[in-house]
């Protein structure tokens, strides 16, 4: 079997996201009639994953891919930064309606006064979203206004980035989740978490231990959504190797999730915590079976 070297691996994964077609179910005629701007935020402070890694490149594989996304949409612009103390300030985010993190560390260095206007003003008006994939639950673990806002806290990944796990979709009817079906094969890293607040948030999929396998005897969701007073909240800890934003039904699931956060997709947010009680359950009886 060959195996190819990193660099070169990482060349043909741009090179195939440059050119990909978007989901074809997506047509530009349904784009927003008010131009929709997005502030992507791709910093890493003690772990770099490759799918923000820029190297030489303008754009890092899931800049490109959103930067993509949105273009072949038309359902916004985006700017990416890597410099959230410059970029991320209440002057700068009121010219937007979207922000995106794929983030990374303890403390990003946003001067808290700007934390707080996102927080409590921002993200809390209608028409303002935020999504986030995968480390951006390693990010600021220890501020409970941001874990408060996400939902949720990285407590270590026992599903490493080379695993093949099993993910079974609770809510089938949103946008973000139609594409995968009842339940799903992927190969990603997956976390698991603290400071989980299950009855502020409505679970969308979850790792299946019985069909895993590592298994562990508590809930592990994988993506969710919150309302956040009028602003909206979408969630998926899937994106952590570079291959999966190449992955077409990750790029549709994405779309889903940012047209759902954009007020363009019915969806039920209602907090689900009987999903998790039930998982939890679920989880530990697999666990101990195995």
């Amino acid at each position: 079997m060959l195996t190819l070297k990193r660099p070169l691996r990482l060349l043909l994964i741009g090179l195939f996201l440059a050119t990909f077609p978007v989901v074809s179910s997506v047509m530009a005629e349904d784009a927003p009639a008010k131009k929709v701007r997005m502030l992507m935020v791709t910093t890493s402070k003690t772990f770099t994953h490759e799918p923000v890694k820029r190297g030489k490149e303008k754009l890092a594989a899931s800049e490109i891919a959103v930067t993509q996304i949105g273009q072949q949409t038309k359902l916004f612009s985006v700017d990416c930064t890597q410099d959230p103390v410059a970029d991320f300030t209440p002057e700068n985010l009121k010219k937007y309606d979207l922000v995106f993190f794929y983030t990374q560390g303890p403390n990003l260095e946003i001067p808290e006064e700007n934390l707080k206007f996102f927080f409590e003003t921002w993200l809390k008006e209608k028409g303002h979203g935020f999504i986030a994939t995968h480390s951006s639950t390693d990010t600021y673990g220890d501020y409970k206004p941001y874990w408060d806002m996400i939902g949720g806290t990285f407590d270590g990944h026992p599903w490493n980035a080379g695993d093949t796990v099993t993910i079974t979709v609770h809510d089938k009817n949103h946008a973000s989740t139609k594409v995968w079906g009842d339940e799903f094969q992927i190969k990603d890293e997956i976390y698991q978490y603290k400071n989980w607040q299950p009855e502020k948030v409505h679970v969308l999929m979850s790792l299946n231990m019985a069909k895993t396998g590592t298994k562990k005897p508590y809930h592990v969701p994988v993506s969710w959504i919150k309302n956040y007073g009028e602003g909206r909240i979408f969630y998926t800890n899937l994106g952590h190797n570079a291959e999966t934003w190449a992955n077409p039904k990750f790029r549709e699931s994405l779309v889903g999730g940012i047209r759902w956060v954009m007020g363009l997709e019915e969806g039920d947010a209602t907090p689900n915590p009987e999903v998790s009680k039930a998982w939890h359950e679920k989880s530990k009886a697999d666990a101990e079976a195995k």
